[in-house]
């Protein structure tokens, strides 16, 4: 790893944002932080200002942003500068979002209440090629994938397809709207997500099903009962 990193902070959270960027300056004199940002659609635009001049070596993502939140945000960053190191930051402890986040080029997957040492010794370990989650994260994501499918048909008796189980919970909540007739505006204010995010999701959706348009989706997803989507 180099002497130096340089890094992005990405958090709707203006206090939370301002308090991380002032507390990694304080106690990591080699960590430059080139820029912040109030939500995803705003960290992308920025960081295409800023590289490929001045690249970046990891970009720390808010979970759940106005806009665009977190998730979408890494795979568009990913997408683009493959080098960036991406660390996924959230109050959270459940693994709703953890498995789309690490498939979107993720590298690391921290709880906001981490110890601010703890979380600079994170980015240099990310920067450096390691991986890592929080161990609370960790073990209801391997809990998840190991008892989901088995759980689910023991309980019902149903024997339920494979892209059941490619879906994010997002995903599914996404598809429920989608059964019950409501446009990519109407979805998106009512889980208070992007409208382009709303696109971006149901484009996914589109590719693990295996389905060209809205009326084919909606055909597959009425294969199974709509309870398993709400």
């Amino acid at each position: 790893m180099k002497n130096g990193l340089s890094i992005f902070l990405v958090d709707d959270q203006v206090l939370f944002l301002e308090s991380l960027k002032l507390v990694i300056e304080s106690i990591a004199p080699d960590i430059t932080i080139l820029g912040t940002a109030v939500n995803g659609e705003e960290a992308v635009a920025r960081l295409k200002k800023i590289q490929p001049e001045t690249p970046v070596d990891a970009v720390l993502l808010d979970v759940r942003m106005p806009v665009m939140d977190g998730v979408t945000a890494a795979k568009i960053i990913h997408d683009l500068w493959p080098q960036t190191s991406i660390i996924m930051l959230t109050t959270f402890e459940d693994d709703e979002y953890v498995r789309e986040a690490m498939n979107n080029g993720a590298s690391g997957y921290l709880l906001k209440n981490i110890a601010p040492k703890m979380l600079v010794s994170a980015v240099r370990a990310v920067c450096d090629g390691s991986v890592l989650m929080d161990p609370q994260v960790a073990g209801s994501l391997l809990q998840s994938m190991f008892s989901d499918k088995g759980k689910l048909e023991k309980m019902t008796g149903e024997k339920l397809p494979e892209w059941f189980f490619l879906l994010s919970p997002k995903e599914r909540e996404i598809i429920r709207h989608v059964l019950l007739g409501k446009n990519n505006k109407e979805i998106a204010a009512d889980i208070h997500i992007g409208e382009q995010t709303v696109r971006n999701y149901i484009s996914a959706i589109y590719a693990k099903l295996e389905v060209p348009d809205r009326r084919a989706l909606i055909a597959k997803a009425r294969e199974i009962s709509p309870s398993y989507f709400s």
